[in-house]
């Protein structure tokens, strides 16, 4: 049985919030929110701020985006509001949205309070009593089952089919994920990932069906049952939208590392998918095509794109991070030094743009673009981005 005390923040280092502002928004929501027992803060991830806090005498989730600056689109409350709010009637795993506040004077941000489901969450690696070889087949095949499901709910039938902007996803997202890679790198791109712009910019763009999307979709992300390992829900839909199914997939799939992957991809340190029993990326899309029934032959195309956004997101988050964190020590009234110019997040990572391009989806040597850094036999178009 896990640690539950290791779920939450110690006291010394949780980020405060203004629990009467908190209490005063909710009564006049017709709600009662208990000052005892004192809300504890979830630890884990980096991404939003999670609080167990008691409303109406039961558990609840408090959620709001983290300190510091949020990237475009991100950490988005009235969007999961939204998305939980329709999809709990047909998706199960789905927790329920019991309010939402764009009210930025209550807690300085929007915030979102949910269903509360206690489990096991799994991150970069798994505990130790469990067999990696035993539970490694059931946790890869659970993740593509979720996705499967979730992608054959039709959004119309639960009121989001006028949700997101279907319409030229994958277009869009190129040249989103270009532009922030503009910003990230203070108005410069890397050779390797202007090589992959030009090829995504000319590559035909597929043209798949539109389902519903999490787009932040991985192991960690699904709350389990810690003696059966069954999911209990899935959380994190604050991206969540409408488009191509496979780029939900290959989001995932970018996350996934392979013990023969090369030492930029097991910085990423998502999930503990290297470990023996766990199923291959070529498996894991296998898995998906035979489930779902859908054609996945043009993969390749969301395969480099998510690989290209996770890079972006990797680079913009190390030096969100380092901004947050000195916020939220700050804000926990801990000490530590303000960030300066270079200051890496708590990834840890070295230029991960840089090494996922040179090392990972293209190796640039002469102006030729080439596939794993131990290839070097053709184009771009030839690589096989299944492995």
């Amino acid at each position: 049985m896990p640690d539950t005390a290791a779920a939450f923040r110690p006291d010394a280092t949780t980020i405060r919030q203004d629990w009467p502002a908190l209490a005063r928004h909710l009564a006049a929501h017709g709600h009662a929110f208990a000052p005892e027992p004192a809300p504890k803060q979830f630890a884990g991830g980096f991404g939003n701020l999670n609080y167990l806090v008691t409303i109406d005498g039961e558990l609840w989730v408090l959620r709001r985006p983290p300190l510091g600056p949020i990237p475009p689109g991100a950490n988005d409350m009235a969007r999961e509001y939204k998305v939980l709010s329709a999809l709990a009637s047909a998706f199960p795993l789905a927790p329920k949205a019991l309010h939402f506040s764009a009210d930025t004077t209550v807690l300085g941000a929007p915030f979102l309070i949910l269903e509360y489901r206690p489990g096991l969450v799994i991150r970069e690696l798994l505990p130790t009593i469990l067999d990696s070889k035993i539970v490694g087949p059931k946790l890869s095949r659970m993740l593509v089952e979720i996705f499967a499901t979730l992608h054959a709910i039709d959004p119309n039938s639960i009121g989001l089919g006028q949700f997101g902007k279907p319409d030229g996803f994958l277009s869009r997202a190129v040249d989103g994920w270009a532009k922030r890679a503009e910003i990230a790198g203070d108005g410069e791109i890397s050779a390797a990932g202007k090589a992959v712009i030009d090829w995504l910019r000319a590559a035909p763009v597929p043209k798949g069906c539109v389902t519903l999307l999490h787009n932040d979709f991985k192991l960690d992300n699904v709350i389990l049952d810690p003696a059966t390992l069954s999911p209990v829900a899935v959380v994190d839909w604050d991206m969540g939208s409408r488009g191509d199914p496979l780029f939900d997939i290959a989001t995932m799939v970018s996350y996934w590392t392979e013990a023969t992957d090369p030492p930029c991809m097991h910085e990423v340190r998502q999930m503990p998918s290297a470990m023996p029993g766990f199923m291959t990326r070529a498996e894991l899309i296998e898995t998906y095509a035979r489930l779902s029934g859908r054609d996945v032959s043009q993969f390749r195309f969301h395969r480099i794109l998510t690989m290209f956004k996770t890079s972006i997101v990797y680079q913009v988050g190390d030096t969100v991070t380092a901004a947050a964190s000195y916020e939220d020590n700050a804000t926990a009234g801990v000490s530590g030094a303000a960030p300066t110019a270079g200051t890496t997040g708590a990834t840890g990572m070295l230029s991960v743009d840089w090494h996922f391009y040179k090392n990972w989806i293209l190796r640039v040597s002469g102006g030729a673009a080439a596939g794993r850094k131990d290839r070097e036999d053709g184009p771009v178009g030839e690589v096989n981005l299944l492995w």
